[in-house]
């Protein structure tokens, strides 16, 4: 077989975008062929509070389109009619609108999101953003259907990914045996969880630092670091507060749709050139990615919080609890690895 000039020229460029785009998903160490199975993931949030929230929940769907993980279930602590629907919105954008949600019952007051209105957004009559579930109160409890879910899985199997309040959490440790187990929830978790990766607490701020997601339900967030019976990675606030979501990329890399969830809502709570920071992105990477080199570890120790709500950690070895750390020289890496995630588009059936 013979080629002219163009032909070859043609078959070059062709070879050459297939090496690039292997070499980049390379440089970020996602994408590749993986020998292990997919993560089991719940995600735990209060999406509607920030933004951050709805962007880790688009790195955790590309994370599955690339068989990384699997998303079991989405729970909810922020406690307003539209958080769920949203959610099923976002699902349904990526193509699994059959993953499952859950509803807070925790009865916390709720502040007006900037962007869950995008639920109930209609273009001509029609939802801008499919979804069948119309309010939040449709769906389950929260604390019924996690363990619901955790007792159909395997052994130390599942990983949530805990973004919010410590509601749901909390709930679950001190539900009893039911139709599903007949194990208590903290039994269940120890017996069904293998890791709790949670963005919360600051561990090497100055000062007297009171983070967020602590202190929206602090009797909650104390029992939680008191009981929880696997081991904790705390992604704190010092780690998402060091890389922030390019600008560049909300404007640019969501363009491929007229609309796109993630952008919209990130433009409705602060529109560009804000750059947020990746708090709830941290703890879904490493979750899902925790030998990769993204994030280095503490020693093993223990986290307390004290009554005001800071938290604390305690050096002690074979500690349940360990904290991200992040160097100068990860934190492009991680947010390279964020921005491809979090913009890749979907894989509808």
């Amino acid at each position: 077989m013979s080629f002219d000039g163009k032909s070859r020229a043609r078959w070059l460029l062709v070879f050459l975008s297939v090496v690039f785009l292997f070499a980049s998903r390379a440089a970020v160490g996602v994408g590749l062929p993986q020998s292990t199975p997919p993560t089991k993931i719940i995600f735990d949030t209060d999406i509607g509070n920030d933004v951050d929230d709805v962007l880790a929940l688009s790195v955790l769907h590309a994370l599955e389109t690339r068989h990384e993980c699997r998303l079991l279930a989405v729970t909810i602590t922020k406690p307003d009619a539209l958080a769920g629907p949203f959610v099923n919105a976002m699902n349904t954008f990526y193509g699994r609108p059959q993953i499952p949600i859950g509803f807070t019952h925790s009865h916390l007051p709720n502040t007006p999101s900037k962007f869950l209105l995008l639920a109930d957004v209609r273009d001509h009559g029609v939802l801008r953003f499919p979804h069948h579930l119309r309010r939040s109160s449709d769906a389950p409890e929260a604390v019924h259907l996690l363990r619901k879910i955790l007792a159909t899985q395997s052994d130390k199997s599942v990983v949530i990914v805990q973004v919010g309040y410590f509601s749901n959490l909390a709930g679950l440790l001190s539900s009893r045996g039911d139709e599903f187990s007949p194990l208590g929830g903290r039994e269940l978790a120890a017996r069904k969880v293998k890791l709790l990766s949670v963005m919360a607490g600051a561990f090497r701020m100055p000062g007297h630092f009171l983070e967020y997601n602590v202190m929206q339900d602090l009797p909650a967030s104390k029992k939680v670091a008191r009981d929880w019976p696997t081991p904790i990675v705390w992604s704190g606030y010092e780690i998402g507060n060091a890389v922030r979501f390019p600008a560049m990329s909300i404007e640019r890399d969501f363009s491929y749709v007229p609309h796109h969830p993630a952008a919209e809502a990130y433009c409705l709570y602060d529109p560009p050139p804000h750059e947020r920071p990746c708090w709830d992105l941290t703890s879904a990477l490493y979750a899902v990615c925790p030998g990769r080199g993204y994030f280095g570890l503490s020693a093993p120790g223990r986290v307390t919080i004290e009554t005001d709500g800071l938290t604390r950690f305690t050096t002690e070895p074979g500690g349940r609890d360990r904290y991200l750390i992040l160097s100068k020289a990860q934190i492009p890496r991680v947010r390279e690895a964020l921005v491809q995630l979090a913009s890749e588009p979907p894989c509808r059936p």
